[in-house]
Formats: structure tokens, C-alpha cells, sequence
């Protein structure tokens, strides 16, 4: 791999450096927010202009390789000292957001591994007992990934200067070596991968810490993880050379330990990879508190006092005490012409003169049971006291026809036989309550009603015991609230 790929991949930067990014400024217009934007105060058209951050920058760095997964490993482990190569890194970085970025990355390093550095001579026997020395000169190009960790799972700050970043990386791309191996016979090239073959793939991840030194320069730490999915890479010869078998992985793969400096570009205070969203929080809702905001509501005030503003009141006139909709009316719910406040069956039509109630009505004949027609009784849902919407144009109906009668009833409740007797008597006192409530509530008057339970001792199908299975429609029909004349 020749330097001038790196020159190349450098020389792309040039016409996008212009495009940068800054932190603080609010762009605000005429247009914006809209139903199309967050409706964020921080809002505009996407252009090249409108960018807040820089985004750009460019990496070098220099470190060691240590071979640690291979045949011949730089590592002491019984194989003689330890051995160190270097490598030197130069990258082009892009942020796309404020937590993740790409890199485009050249390589250049020499690995060194076996038993003696192939500077030194080599031991006599070296080839019998294959203590042998190697080292890989390699180049490469990939493209990585870049996940600041930092930003992506920052929750809580302190208004403290954010400067240092936890990073990860990982990518793939091609690497071109060779591999020289040396014994007492001398040094000879053992292994040659051209670029940008099928066999030249590699990966590398791994992880670093950034520090920002000020708003152009970054440092890094960097230990990278380097596969190279080659067995002949760490100089150990042919797949079935006997060096090469004295180990069962393919991959011949090496750290890569760096020291690096970041140097970010653009126009702009800040860059994306270090800008902190809560600090841009922070800052809108300083603006908000230094902001004077005088609003004055219900300029015209409530003449009626009905809560509703005369500046949308479309009844200035509201009797006092009466309910009124958002628009300042008075209600009528049944809508007969009485206004509630005066209607005395609220929710049953009938003509002014007789106060909102019907002139007419059925005269009760007998006892009212759960089969007249004209006062019906209404079912509950199992273990429970509500009042189904089904069953209000029923009680409707039960508020007209008590209000229109002269006599007096018994709101009655019961249950099915299911849970304990005490249970049962409390669930249809309740619900005999309940229903009580909702008919003096819509204008029945309280003397005329009166509210029992009777629990499972008042069955209308008394066949439905404990001792036999009923179907559901039985249990709920005995599930009821009913009434009788006094």
C-alpha cells in the first residue's frame, strides 16, 4: 500500500471543510416552526448556511502493535522477550450526529513477533527448533464506525465543562503486508497480500478516550483489536508450513495500542461530536426566563361571572348559578327551552309553563315490577355498582314517570349468588344507592325514593344457587336494580 492512498483520501476533505456547524445561535423566521418541524425554537430550512457545528476533522496518531492471536506472537509466552513494532494512523472524520460518526482510516505499522527482533542474529538452530523471528509490514484502509458513548447516554450535567468522551469504534476494509521471517539461514519474504483483493479483508474494532484540549484540538487514547483473517500474516510461511500449524486459529490478529490528536475543522465555536443537547436546553430556557411576557386575558372582564371571558361570551346575560358550555350558554340539556338551572326534569323535555316536566303522563296501575314495561329495571356488569350508558335512557325514562306520579318507590337491589352472603348485601345496597343518586341528580325528588338491597335473597330466577350452574344470561338478570310502588 503506497502513502499516496492516504494523501488521496486526505485531499477529499477540501471541498466540504466550508461546511461546518455552531452551538448557541437561535434561528427563528417568519416560516418556522411549522406542522413539519419539532417546533423547537432552533428551527430552519436545511441548507449548507443553517449548519450550527463543525463536523468535520482530521486524526493522527502513532502507537504499537502487539501480536496475540497467531503462530508467532510479539507477546512473552514462552517464546522468548517481548517484541514491539509501530504504526502511525491518519483519518478523515465526518459526524453525522452529536453520537455517531464515520471515519475513513489509513494504516502503516510493522508488526514484530517470534523468538528474537530480525534485527538481531539468529540463534543456530533456529529452523529445528522453529524459534524463528518475523515481522509484518502492512498498510491499510477501512472505514469505521465512531459511537461516542459519552453523548449517546449523557442523562443528567452539572453546568461542568464537558471534556473528555468515551468512543467506540469498529469497521471493516482491505490491508496489503508482507510478512519476512529470519532463522540462522537469514531473513526471506515469507508472505505478500496485494490491496484490494478478496483475501486482503479486514476488521478492527475497539475503543478510546477523547479529551478536549480546546475547541480545535482534540487528544486520544486508542486500543484497537485488529483481524486480520490471514493464518500467513504473522510471517510464519504456507498454510502448511509447520509454523503455521502450531496453532489452530486462521486469523492472525494484533492490538494496535495509539496515541493520537484530532484536528477538528470548520468555522464554528463548537463541534457536533462534543456538542451537549441539555446545554442548548439550558440556554432556551435562560432566553424564556429573561424574557418580559405581559398577557393580559379577558380584556372586556365577566360581566356575568360565569367564567367564560365577555371577549368570547356569546351570552352576556348568564342567570347566576347556571352551567355554561365553552362558549359562555347556559345549558339545557333536554333541550326543552328551561335552561337546567330552572328545569326541574333535566333530562326530559317539556314546556315552560310547567317548569321543563311533561304535562302528561301513564297513571301507575298495581305494583311496579322488573317486567312493567312503562318503569323498567336495568342489569350490572359482575361485581360491580356502575351504571352501564346502556341503561341512562331506562333511569330516563324511570325520572319522568316518578315525577309524573304521585306516589312513592323502592329502588331495590340484588345480586346473583355468587361470593358470600355479607358481600352480596353490601354489592346491592350499593347498587340500589347508585341508581337512587342518578335519578334525584336528574330531578326526581328525594322523598319519593327509598333504597334497599336484598343481596341473593331476591332472585328473579331463584333456580341460579350455589349449588347449580347457571348460564351467564340468568346470573345477569338476577344481577339488578328494580323498582316498587309504596
Amino acid at each position: 500500500m503506497k502513502l499516496s492512498l492516504a494523501i488521496v483520501a486526505l485531499a477529499l476533505t477540501v471541498p466540504t471543510v466550508a461546511f461546518a456547524q455552531d452551538s448557541t445561535a437561535v434561528v427563528s423566521n417568519g416560516q418556522y416552526p411549522n406542522t413539519f418541524s419539532s417546533g423547537s425554537a432552533n428551527v430552519s430550512p436545511f441548507t449548507n448556511k443553517s449548519k450550527r457545528f463543525n463536523d468535520w476533522a482530521i486524526s493522527f496518531g502513532a502507537g504499537v502493535p502487539l501480536m496475540q492471536s497467531s503462530d508467532l506472537t510479539s507477546i512473552k509466552n514462552g517464546n522468548g522477550k517481548n517484541l514491539f513494532g509501530y504504526s502511525a494512523y491518519v483519518s478523515i472524520d465526518k459526524a453525522i450526529t452529536h453520537a455517531f460518526g464515520i471515519n475513513l482510516q489509513y494504516d502503516r505499522g510493522e508488526t514484530r513477533q517470534g523468538w528474537f527482533n530480525t534485527k538481531d542474529s539468529a540463534p543456530s538452530d533456529a529452523s529445528a527448533t522453529q524459534h524463528v523471528g518475523a515481522r509484518t509490514q502492512y498498510d491499510a484502509i477501512s472505514l469505521l464506525g465512531d459511537i461516542n458513548f459519552s453523548n449517546l447516554f449523557r442523562r443528567v450535567d452539572n453546568h461542568s465543562p464537558y471534556r473528555w468522551a468515551l468512543h467506540g469504534y469498529a469497521g471493516v476494509g482491505t490491508i496489503a503486508y508482507r510478512a519476512f521471517q529470519k532463522d540462522e539461514k537469514g531473513q526471506r519474504l515469507a508472505a505478500e497480500i496485494k490491496p484490494f483483493q478478496l483475501g486482503s479483508m479486514f476488521a478492527q474494532a475497539g475503543a478510546g478516550v477523547k479529551f478536549k484540549v480546546n475547541r480545535r484540538i482534540d487528544i486520544e487514547g486508542r486500543l484497537m483489536y485488529v483481524m486480520t483473517g490471514d493464518d500467513e500474516f504473522d510471517g510464519g510461511g504456507r498454510k502448511y508450513d509447520p509454523i503455521n500449524q502450531r496453532e489452530e486459529q486462521v486469523s492472525d490478529n494484533f492490538f494496535n495500542a495509539t496515541l493520537g490528536v484530532s484536528l477538528k475543522l470548520g468555522k464554528h465555536e463548537s463541534h457536533l461530536m462534543w456538542h451537549d443537547p441539555l446545554q442548548e436546553i439550558y440556554y432556551k430556557l435562560d432566553v424564556l426566563a429573561n424574557k418580559n411576557q405581559d398577557i393580559e386575558v379577558c380584556k372586556k372582564g365577566d360581566l356575568d361571572n360565569d367564567g367564560v371571558c365577555d371577549d368570547w361570551d356569546r351570552q352576556l346575560d348568564t342567570p347566576a348559578g347556571a352551567r355554561v358550555d365553552g362558549a359562555g350558554v347556559a345549558l339545557d340539556t333536554d333541550l326543552d327551552g328551561v335552561i337546567d338551572l330552572y328545569d326541574k326534569c333535566v333530562t326530559v323535555p317539556g314546556p315552560v309553563e310547567n317548569q321543563g316536566c311533561p304535562t302528561t303522563a301513564p297513571t301507575p296501575i298495581g305494583p311496579v315490577t322488573d317486567s312493567t314495561r312503562t318503569l323498567e329495571g336495568i342489569e350490572f356488569d359482575l361485581n360491580s355498582d356502575r351504571i352501564l350508558p346502556s341503561n341512562t335512557p331506562i333511569l330516563n325514562n324511570a325520572v319522568n314517570y316518578i315525577n309524573s306520579s304521585s306516589g312513592s318507590y323502592t329502588v331495590v337491589g340484588a345480586t346473583d349468588t355468587r361470593a358470600s352472603d355479607a358481600y352480596n348485601q353490601k354489592l346491592s345496597e350499593r347498587r340500589a344507592n347508585n341508581v337512587k343518586d342518578y335519578l334525584i341528580k336528574n330531578g326526581v325528588q328525594s322523598g319519593k325514593l327509598n333504597a334497599v338491597g336484598r343481596g341473593e335473597k331476591d332472585l328473579k330466577y331463584p333456580e341460579c344457587n350455589p349449588a347449580t350452574k347457571c348460564p351467564e344470561w340468568k346470573n345477569r338478570a338476577n344481577r339488578r336494580v328494580y323498582f316498587e310502588a309504596k
